[in-house]
């Protein structure tokens, strides 16, 4: 069987760098009518070494085959018409940013240069791999949504089992907070739109073009390089009030006016629209938090967190009226993450996947106990003050049935789920076209049948 190369032509080719005819990458599989590049298995490992992922197996033959198991749920995913919202796939888009821009000390340069593109081009080639992951996702919770488990069948499977098999429940917590963001003075906010007022005057009187502006003084590191491009984006992966703007723009030699998101201030110029998507490019400036006001939004948290400790009110009572954060005002501060493997959302969580300050901040408390104020930057890149109340910790342990019931449920639930899925795919894999090169056929996969 012949490999599948993919030849440059020879008008994309610049003579100096790459010859006429070579091959940039290959097509080592095909799954249905879904081609695996070469370069889809080399970007996973990248993401996997830097996110710390150990490949069991030959990682040569372990990758494709995963990547060939995505393919076979979206196949199936498409037959039967599953959609994704562009709201889902872009709040989880900025989630994984976020995740990486963590794991760099949160430099964007840094990102940039790990993953050799600017963060609009990471952006835009995230946005169809998550599309993608929740497609697969949601194909995967139809295919086991009729799974359940009861407390008959917890106990059973728990019986027999060995003491070195049973879960180990590391130390958990759960946190409330309450969240202030610092006043910014209407001095520092006409500065910042006095600059971009200077910059649209700068474009349309002809001194300057936008993309030189935007590479001298955007605030967005990652677009301020292409001269601003944001590149091809549906409404729903923009700021809203970003979004209402750009796609209002008809005149790609205008400048919008003065938008205001929840990153900072914008300007905006239209480069193209296509069908549902638009591209801009754009300017962002962002206010600066002087240090009096971080002093006295913290001096107020703290205030709040004396009349608590003084009983005056609880932090439940204070969190809903006190609170500037959208995601944990209305749950009294409390927070919370979505668990993947089972689709639930919990507030409990293990101490590192807190932000780290948070985390800093309650790991000396005890439960009940409400921190000092402190500044950190949240998801959207702002600067926020934070007290922090620990609601509840619970140490590490072995499971038990009767303090760990919905813990030891999930296990078996995903062991059962797990059934069900690996035998779709040895049962998907007869019925669909795969086709791999040569290389591959000395591999040891999880599934068999690839090879036909």
């Amino acid at each position: 069987m012949m490999a599948f190369p993919l030849v440059m032509q020879a008008d994309n080719v610049k003579s100096d760098s790459v010859a006429i005819g070579s091959v940039i990458d290959e097509v080592i599989w095909v799954v249905g009518d879904e081609a695996i590049l070469k370069s889809d298995v080399e970007a996973l490992r990248m993401q996997g070494a830097m996110e710390g992922v150990k490949w069991g197996g030959d990682p040569d033959c372990t990758i494709p085959e995963q990547i060939a198991v995505q393919k076979l749920f979206k196949h199936q995913a498409i037959i039967d018409s599953i959609e994704v919202t562009d709201a889902d796939v872009a709040q989880e888009v900025e989630q994984q940013i976020n995740y990486w821009l963590e794991m760099v000390d949160g430099s964007r340069e840094r990102l940039e240069e790990y993953k050799h593109q600017p963060l609009s081009r990471i952006r835009s080639d995230l946005r169809e791999e998550m599309k993608d992951r929740q497609m697969v996702q949601k194909m995967k919770q139809q295919l086991v949504s009729d799974i359940a488990v009861t407390p008959a069948d917890v106990r059973r499977y728990f019986k027999d089992l060995p003491l070195d098999s049973v879960p180990f429940v590391p130390t958990e917590v759960e946190v409330q907070i309450i969240q202030q963001t610092p006043q910014i003075t209407p001095e520092e906010l006409n500065r910042v739109k006095d600059e971009l007022r200077e910059y649209t005057d700068r474009v349309n009187r002809g001194d300057a073009s936008f993309q030189t502006l935007a590479r001298l003084y955007s605030e967005d590191p990652g677009s301020a390089r292409r001269g601003g491009e944001l590149g091809l984006m549906g409404r729903g992966t923009l700021d809203p009030a970003f979004a209402t703007v750009a796609f209002n723009l008809t005149d790609p030699k205008k400048v919008s006016k003065i938008v205001e998101s929840e990153f900072g201030f914008h300007i905006i110029q239209l480069i193209e629209k296509r069908g549902d998507k638009v591209n801009v490019r754009h300017i962002l400036r962002k206010p600066v938090v002087s240090d009096e006001a971080i002093k006295s939004t913290i001096a107020r948290l703290d205030s709040i967190a004396d009349d608590i400790r003084a009983e005056k009110f609880t932090f439940d009572e204070a969190a809903p009226y006190c609170s500037d954060d959208k995601d944990t005002r209305n749950s009294k501060g409390l927070m919370s993450t979505n668990m993947m493997q089972t689709g639930h959302t919990s507030s409990k969580f293990r101490m590192q996947d807190l932000p780290p300050e948070i985390a800093k901040a309650v790991d000396t408390l005890q439960v009940g106990e409400i921190s000092r104020a402190f500044q950190m930057i949240n998801q959207r890149g702002k600067t926020v003050c934070v007290i922090a109340k620990l609601k509840s910790r619970t140490d590490g342990h072995k499971a038990t049935v009767t303090d760990d019931f919905q813990v030891l449920k999930d296990v078996v639930l995903q062991k059962r789920q797990n059934e069900r899925i690996h035998q779709w795919v040895v049962d998907k894999i007869k019925s669909v076209y795969t086709r791999l090169n040569d290389n591959y056929k000395d591999c040891k996969f999880e599934y068999e049948g690839w090879m036909k």
